[in-house]
């Protein structure tokens, strides 16, 4: 089996299952060359999607110039914040931070722009919302997205405003997949599950410093879960979360070519059997009924 493609929900837009999530290619002592061959590894992995936002370094720019004028491939970035002379979170900084990221990535237009984070005040304010509509009516974005958890990811996903959402979703997060994900799939929108892989914090042996996967490394712990003879927790993650019902695409962040392959390789290989999803499904119940999602 290749490549799976989906349809990003109510965009329109086909999606490989697996994306590229750019956190990891944006910091300033990476090698370019090593961001062009992660690239090139995935496209040839048939890798279509690619997630980048303004708080990700120089990622835009190293995708602008890379992807640049290629029309199959699918660019999706976040902001609303960061933009000179602009304060974060105003009409200004999103009007600015929609224009610098088309620039930035060196296309006519971004195919899907998110709110990046913002809490559930930000998020519902009109004159925000008003600068998401203009754009889609210009041109200058093709879909608008939020990308956020919790009461914040409740409130995009009803509101109407938006035809695509991202959430995390792994084995230490799951909080979304009993209401949150069914719902933006009956409401038509594509769903992107970030952090498929949970931060990986089986890599380390002892309660890791960075506060993200510091607490998945707490929940890992707390559901018990080991890897099998033969499926790392790594591939149990990253089935898991993209064969839920809903899930358009799940984008991984790697600097590491064969990390991306490897994920491929895990994905082509199908949903998990049943009674193992259920299984995990089963462990978190007991164990994470109060954990939110992580932002």
């Amino acid at each position: 089996m290749g490549m799976i493609y989906r349809t990003l929900g109510k965009s329109g837009l086909k999606v490989s299952l697996l994306g590229l999530g750019a956190g990891a290619i944006g910091a300033d002592e990476l090698d370019e060359g090593a961001v062009a061959r992660l690239c090139e590894a995935a496209l040839e992995a048939g890798v279509n999607f690619f997630d980048a936002a303004r708080s990700y370094g120089r990622a835009e720019e190293r995708l602008g110039r890379l992807l640049r004028g290629r029309t199959d491939v699918v660019v999706s970035t976040k902001g609303g914040y960061d933009v000179e002379g602009a304060g974060d979170w105003t009409p200004e900084a999103l009007r600015g931070g929609i224009a610098g990221a088309c620039r930035r990535l060196r296309r006519d237009r971004i195919d899907v722009f998110h709110l990046h984070s913002c809490p559930l005040d930000v998020l519902r304010r009109e004159d925000l919302l008003r600068v998401l509509d203009d754009a889609r009516a210009a041109g200058d974005i093709g879909t608008a997205g939020y990308s956020g958890e919790n009461e914040a990811l409740e409130w995009a996903t009803a509101s109407g405003h938006f035809e695509v959402v991202q959430m995390s979703l792994n084995l230490f997060d799951q909080g979304s997949l009993a209401a949150r994900l069914p719902r933006a799939l009956a409401a038509g929108l594509g769903v992107i599950a970030k952090r498929p892989l949970g931060n990986a914090p089986w890599r380390f042996a002892e309660r890791p410093a960075r506060d993200d996967v510091a607490v998945y490394w707490d929940r890992m712990r707390a559901l018990a879960l080991v890897p099998s003879p033969t499926v790392s927790l790594a591939e149990l993650s990253l089935r898991f979360a993209a064969f839920s019902p809903g899930v358009g695409t799940v984008i991984v962040g790697t600097a590491d070519p064969e990390h991306l392959r490897e994920a491929a390789a895990a994905l082509a290989r199908g949903p998990l059997p049943e009674a193992d999803r259920q299984t995990l499904v089963a462990a978190y119940a007991r164990h994470g009924g109060g954990w939110e999602g992580l932002v």
